[in-house]
């Protein structure tokens, strides 16, 4: 009996290694994000990082139409970077937790 505890203790702990390394890994995958007309554009990591920001000089002329652009533009790009990061981070966890009846957790 205490043997299984041991080994699902061990299961658990590597789960969380690989949830941590899965976690460090989104801060390396990066996300790019244009505005429709291409006059902006973004890139964020899966971590939800924002890595850079280009606009084109034609819309420095428009204060409230930057700051829709961004505001719109930004929002796509961290959304995608929530569903990689909760989709990695979860298969990480998924992968590596011992089958504890009772506990599916991940159905």
């Amino acid at each position: 009996m205490f043997g299984d505890m041991m080994g699902m203790m061990g299961k658990i702990k590597e789960a969380q290694e690989k949830v941590e390394a899965t976690k460090q890994r989104m801060d390396t995958i990066l996300i790019d994000e244009k505005s429709s007309d291409n006059l902006l554009n973004v890139t964020v990591t899966a971590s939800r990082k924002i890595k850079n920001i280009s606009i084109n000089p034609e819309l420095l002329e428009d204060q409230e139409q930057l700051e829709d652009y961004l505001i719109l533009t930004l929002n796509k790009a961290l959304s995608k970077a929530e569903g990689i990061y909760d989709q990695e981070v979860a298969a990480a966890a998924k992968d590596g937790m011992p089958n504890i009846p009772g506990m599916d957790l991940f159905k």
